[in-house]
């Protein structure tokens, strides 16, 4: 059975998914449990792949159909994608338990159409990071993706627009990424990355291979809301079906970050020209969205919208990690991709239960909340102190490792950058916590009357609280991840 963890990551939220609709046909409540322990189940074959390469220090690689690669599929599990994979898994089990609150009185149809959505988003996550093929990443990618606009589009009469844009603007993403992939086959001919990533050393220097570099970065670009490609993000965060929101806030952008990390750094090589100036640019355009982004949020009301654009600003410094372009520039970038999963998906996750309990997001609405709710403002005020650098939060370190390798390599600009946008957040959420703990209270009224002494369901209370305990963990404990994991995963290019 443990040989067939990896593709259990994947295949097992693939598949409640696709039977979630006949069981919630017989009993409305058979197909979410299913799905969530499916997800479940993923989790734990994820965290038995990671243990298992941390001990072995070798990466596992797992065959579709005994064939081996390149003629065959395969899925690749080294230390890096693995943690990866545990994280999507992680957070998907947290807010699926969440979003059952909110689905409580649905009917039949409704809860098998939401938890088939939420199952396929998770397979189509997960199976994107750990894939060994660029093909076989478009499908899960595709899969991903129609999974998120239909639980956009659930969310509400605005969302359906919300949706139907970001379906456009993410299908000509997806195009991009695979006439990418056409132009890398028709020279190589391979699709598996491992044989890919020998192939294509001689020919770095061709016109197909920057055209295809050029698709990639506009492709993920746009399915990480990199500026100026994130017009899609805002209404899409901001109307999403609360119950997935956390979810697609906290680490769809971050699976397609990774992806550009897997091809710049291990398939091309961040030393070769094409790549380093590819990525150049790109580091020119994530300062942009730095600084729009922070002042962006500053001008909004509603806090989901705040955290909208504040999250172009975040996918921002993952993508300075990357144009660093040095050790500490990458466990930067992946440090923050971990904590700002934890980070965005807990304040989507408190915002998300002020809204259950008193239909309210707006900021300047959420006077003296913190007496009524008591656990879901300091899970609020910790993700917030992360996502400003504060220690000892895992937002500070992140941001601590992007300086250092900033320093080493002289970009200052890059340090100027991280620190103006601190500030900017500063703003932002400091505003908030004024409202939540100064301001007189707002005497809100309830739409759902919270049972017993708990201030919202126990399905809702433990996930934001295991988050945002998450976050402090990160901090506290940043130094055994860089060490045993990060350090251990780096591309071999940047160990020379």
């Amino acid at each position: 059975m443990s040989q067939h963890f990896p593709v259990l990551i994947a295949v097992l939220p693939l598949a409640a998914a696709l039977i979630s609709p006949l069981l919630s046909y017989i009993n409305r409540n058979l197909g979410k449990w299913l799905v969530l322990t499916a997800i479940g189940g993923s989790f734990i074959s994820a965290v038995n792949v990671l243990l298992t390469v941390l001990s072995t220090g070798t990466p596992i690689h797992y065959y579709m159909g005994d064939w081996p690669a390149p003629i065959g599929i395969e899925f690749v599990l080294d230390p890096l994608n693995a943690t990866l994979a545990t994280l999507v898994t992680f957070v998907a089990l947290m807010v699926g338990v969440y979003g059952t609150s909110f689905l409580a009185d649905a009917d039949w149809l409704k809860t098998a159409g939401y938890y088939t959505l939420y199952g396929l988003l998770t397979a189509g996550l997960a199976g994107m990071v750990i894939t060994g093929d660029v093909f076989n990443l478009y499908v899960f990618l595709e899969i991903s993706s129609l999974a998120c606009y239909g639980l956009i589009a659930l969310g509400g009469k605005k969302s359906v627009l919300a949706a139907f844009r970001y379906l456009v603007i993410g299908t000509i993403g997806a195009s991009l990424y695979l006439l990418g992939v056409g132009y890398l086959y028709g020279i190589t001919g391979t699709l598996n990355m491992a044989d890919l990533a020998e192939r294509i050393v001689p020919l770095l220097n061709s016109p197909a291979v920057y055209i295809a570099i050029g698709m990639f970065i506009v492709g993920f670009g746009i399915k990480m809301a990199l500026f100026p490609l994130h017009g899609w993000q805002p209404d899409a965060y901001t109307f999403a079906h609360p119950a997935a929101a956390a979810l697609i806030a906290g680490i769809m952008s971050k699976v397609p970050a990774y992806a550009i990390l897997r091809f710049f750094f291990y398939v091309f090589g961040a030393d070769s020209f094409v790549i380093s100036t590819g990525l150049e640019i790109m580091g020119i355009l994530a300062c942009c969205g730095i600084v729009l982004g922070s002042v962006m949020a500053i001008a909004q009301q509603d806090f989901r919208r705040m955290l909208a654009y504040s999250s172009v600003a975040q996918i921002g410094y993952v993508i300075v990690g990357f144009a660093i372009g040095n050790v500490y520039g990458l466990i930067g970038a992946v440090l923050h991709i971990i904590n700002h999963a934890f980070m965005k998906s807990t304040l989507f996750l408190t915002i998300g239960g002020v809204q259950y309990r008193y239909g309210e997001s707006n900021i300047y609405k959420l006077g003296g909340i913190y007496s009524k709710m008591p656990a879901t403002t300091v899970a609020m005020v910790i993700a917030a102190m992360s996502m400003i650098g504060l220690p000892p939060t895992g937002g500070f370190f992140s941001k601590w490792y992007l300086v250092l390798g900033a320093m080493e390599t002289g970009q200052y600009l890059f340090i100027f950058i991280i620190i103006l946008s601190s500030l900017l957040n500063a703003i932002y959420f400091f505003r908030v916590i004024e409202q939540i703990f100064i301001v007189p209270d707002a005497k809100l009224k309830e739409v759902n009357k919270p049972k017993g002494k708990l201030e919202l369901p126990w399905q809702m209370v433990l996930p934001i609280l295991v988050m945002g305990l998450g976050i402090l963990a990160l901090g506290f404990w940043n130094e055994p991840i860089v060490t045993n994991i990060l350090n251990f995963a780096l591309p071999e290019v940047l160990l020379r």
